[in-house]
Parts: C-alpha cells; structure tokens; sequence
C-alpha cells in the first residue's frame, strides 16, 4: 500500500521511519501552504537544547497558496545561517565529517521554490542512509485520502506525538534524549546505523 507524507525540510525522524517501512511512498504537492508547520523548518539538538532553523518564504497576498508555489526569500543569508547552527551542534558528533560533503549542496544551491529544496534534502538524506528512494507525487489534492496509509499530519510538529526509542545524542549528557528531531540528528549520531534503527521504531 502507498504512504502519503509531505515533503518538509530535512524532515523529522517520524517522517523517515514512515519512509523506510514504506512499500511505496507518494508525495503530497497539491496541498495548500500552512505557516508554522515543519513545510519550512526543523529541529536539531544545539548546545543550548532544540533549536528551529527556520527557512524565510516570500509571502503572497493570496489568502490560499499551494506549497509547490510557495518561493524562498532571498534577502536572508538563511542558508550560512543553519550550516553554522548545525555545525556547533554536530561537529564532534560520530558522522558529521562523513556526511558535510554529501549535504554542502543543499548550503550552496540556490533553489528558487521551497518544495524543490525540500526534495533535494530528501533525496541526499536517503543517499547518506543507503536508502533506495522512488519518488511519486499527488496530481490532485484529496483532504480524505483513500486506498493509502496518510502521514501528512506529521508535516505539523505540533500534532506529531511520535516516540522512539533513545540514542546517544551529542550533548545529551547536558540535556537528557530528545525525541523526534530532524533526520540529520539521527544521521549524524548513527550513521548508517540510522537506517536500521528507522525500520525498527513503531509509527
């Protein structure tokens, strides 16, 4: 059976699990753009506990835009901005030198709409997993999907109530575990071991 999910940025471990014990994955492209969800941010471990790195849109005067129109805001150095964040959190963690190289693209590139980058981060991040991803995507929008398993709601970390087991994070001697980050805490702290530990959490 497909699984419908959202592309976010650098999506949350939930998100991930969801895509690893897939049969077969389906984008959502049609939805609308909601502010404040996980569409145009994510959640790393900094020294200092969760930190939101948040990606700056342009907005429009229209009161309904759809996510695959919704454009960057290139007036901010955004991308300078969370590749320092994620490097004072995960420098001296196992993976991060392993992987900078894999994920310096996505710091670099300069995507014009919001759910190209998110699809490129989704793509790197499965490569970094040894994850085989085929991509399909929504050609209509269905607030009720049928004949599928729907995580769209994940997209909303607020509603995202998700749990999964402990792993040893960078600075959780300071902070204790905290559940349900970004993708890359996983990666940089498991490695390749992410994967496995992907397909073995309940969702």
């Amino acid at each position: 059976m497909n699984t419908l999910i959202l592309p976010t940025y650098f999506p949350s471990i939930s998100n991930f699990a969801a895509i690893a014990k897939a049969d077969s994955i389906v984008f959502e492209v049609e939805d609308n753009f909601q502010k404040q969800t996980n569409r145009n941010r994510t959640y790393i471990y900094s020294p200092n506990g969760i930190l939101m790195l948040n990606i700056p849109v342009k907005h429009s005067k229209e009161r309904h835009q759809k996510t695959k129109e919704i454009k960057l805001e290139t007036a901010f150095d955004w991308q300078k901005q969370h590749f320092k964040s994620l490097e004072a959190a995960y420098r001296t963690s196992p993976f991060f030198e392993y992987f900078e190289d894999a994920l310096q693209p996505i710091f670099t590139k300069k995507h014009t709409f919001l759910i190209d980058l998110n699809f490129e981060t989704i793509a790197i991040v499965s490569k970094c997993l040894g994850m085989k991803l085929e991509i399909e995507k929504t050609t209509e929008y269905f607030h009720e999907a049928t004949n599928c398993i729907d995580y769209r709601n994940l997209a909303d970390g607020k509603k995202d109530s998700s749990s999964f087991n402990s792993y040893t994070q960078v600075f959780g001697d300071k902070h204790g575990f905290i559940n349900n980050l970004s993708i890359l805490d996983l990666l940089f702290n498991e490695g390749r071991f992410a994967l496995d530990y992907l397909k073995e959490q309940g969702i």
